[in-house]
């Protein structure tokens, strides 16, 4: 009996990813597996304060300076730096620079805002 042929597995260039849109607080999935998302959002300025209760959250940045803010400290994570929020943690993103590229990994159904609903929460991410 033989085995059905697989298509090789894709490579993802973050670079040409981040090329294909330019709104910000947008998160967009770039990869699937194992019930988790890699996603990636074009940060600028402040987001909003939030918690994720079931969830721990993996923030990469790949250009700029992420401040994240925490209600008793921060933490600056530079370029090829990753950062791992822990669930319940309330915690500020803050853009350092002009505009910060960022890379997230998090199971498929993590909200953007986490605990909180407001008009920056995208609830059907886009794929790229």
């Amino acid at each position: 009996m033989s085995v059905p042929a697989r298509a090789l597995p894709q490579t993802v260039n973050l670079y040409e990813k981040f090329g294909l849109f330019s709104e910000h607080w947008s998160p967009k999935v770039v990869a699937d597996l194992n019930g988790q998302q890699v996603k990636i959002a074009r940060i600028s300025g402040e987001f909003e304060w939030h918690a994720h209760e079931q969830e721990d959250e993996l923030f990469m940045v790949i250009r700029g300076v992420l401040q994240l803010k925490f209600r008793d400290g921060e933490r600056m994570v530079h370029e090829g730096e990753l950062i791992v929020v822990p669930r319940g943690v309330e915690h500020l993103p803050v853009a350092q620079t002009e505009e910060t590229w960022i890379m997230m990994f998090e199971p498929a159904s993590t909200l953007n805002t986490g605990n909180v609903v407001s008009e920056r929460t995208v609830s059907e991410l886009e794929h790229l």
